[in-house]
């Protein structure tokens, strides 16, 4: 064959065989437009932004095929009702804290935070490799969604009071936000009347005496939201919250539909957004803090006595779950489990570290 019909030939097989593949790589990566219900307000960047940034990774990831829109709390659904848009169609994927809709099942407040239970790294861990996330899906599968970990605030903070508190009378009678409705539990047998508000609600209830003290996530996000300007005792830790774990749920029926790319895409992004939010987390709640000290806050850390009968009542409030609850026992058993070594191992290394390193902080 002359090689100038040798090409030719050639050509007209390649044009072929690439007029077969085209269609195949078009079903593979669809044109696919969801729309994204968060509940944060676009002013809180980090939880907000890490949003954002799960959508522009899917986009890239996808070659634009892919396009996810984010919308604040409120612009489609109020901040708390996002599990429930997702879970009836309203929007394909939500960006929430399961911990919100604890009022729909107990057990869901362990996929943001159990009251004294896991840190930021523990949570991740028990997530990924232990069954964490197995159970969280069987769990959210009853709400027909699945849900994939994405973002995590480190630590919180116990929140801004209008009063000092010294011993657990001064919590009797207090009127306080909190986050999830397990946590409330917990504080209300210490005599706290416990309110569930959306971020953006606080500090008008705050100003205006509704309630008597809050807590949101930490020094970042405090600050942005203006606390300071309405109360000034700034407690620690928030033991409700020794991480704040946010879910990507998606509506189990739109997620079959998916193409296993892009399901893969959505685990891949959800991850990285996860070390996104926390990295910047840790990085900017440091000078934040220094910002809210120097606008009047008092920085304060609960009292044992108060840091002992909240635990005593949160084990009560557990056993009690745990015999009318069967998930929230496969859960707290799992954690449990986890929990014991994991802490072992971190007094080892983590907390011999960190103890030392803190301890020449103060001496240079």
């Amino acid at each position: 064959m002359k090689r100038r019909e040798f090409l030719k030939s050639a050509g007209v097989g390649l044009a072929a065989s690439t007029a077969v593949a085209a269609p195949a790589i078009a079903q593979s990566m669809p044109e696919t437009k969801w729309r994204m219900a968060t509940s944060w307000p676009k002013s809180l960047d980090t939880l907000y932004g890490g949003c954002e940034y799960f959508g522009k990774r899917i986009a890239e990831m996808t070659d634009n095929k892919f396009q996810i829109q984010v919308f604040a709390a409120g612009e489609i659904v109020p901040g708390l009702q996002v599990l429930d848009a997702v879970q009836n169609g309203t929007v394909e994927i939500g960006n929430t804290a399961c911990y919100y809709y604890a009022g729909k099942d107990a057990a869901l407040t362990f996929g943001t935070a159990l009251p004294f239970g896991l840190n930021t790294r523990q949570m991740n861990a028990w997530l990924r490799f232990g069954d964490g996330e197995a159970l969280m899906n069987e769990l959210l599968a009853k709400f027909n969604v699945i849900g994939f970990a994405a973002g995590n605030t480190g630590a919180q903070m116990g929140g801004f009071f209008r009063k000092e508190i010294k011993t657990v009378d001064d919590m009797k009678g207090l009127k306080m936000r909190i986050g999830g409705s397990v946590g409330g539990r917990v504080i209300s047998r210490v005599g706290v009347v416990p309110q569930q508000l959306a971020a953006g609600d606080i500090y008008p209830a705050l100003e205006k005496g509704t309630i008597d003290a809050a807590e949101w996530v930490g020094p970042y996000d405090d600050e942005k939201l203006g606390f300071v300007k309405v109360a000034q005792y700034y407690y620690y830790p928030g033991w409700w919250e020794g991480c704040g774990q946010g879910h990507n749920m998606i509506n189990l029926d739109k997620w079959k539909e998916l193409p296993k790319a892009y399901k893969s895409a959505i685990e891949v992004a959800s991850g990285e957004t996860w070390g996104w939010v926390v990295g910047k987390y840790d990085y900017v709640n440091a000078p934040a803090l220094k910002k809210l000290i120097s606008q009047g806050a008092i920085l304060r850390a609960f009292p044992q006595p108060v840091l002992e009968a909240c635990y005593k009542a949160s084990q009560e409030l557990y056993a009690e779950l745990s015999k009318d609850n069967p998930m929230f026992k496969k859960l707290y058993d799992s954690l449990l489990a986890f929990r014991g070594d994991s802490l072992a191992w971190n007094q080892v290394a983590e907390l011999g570290f960190d103890a030392f390193m803190m301890r020449m902080r103060t001496r240079t």
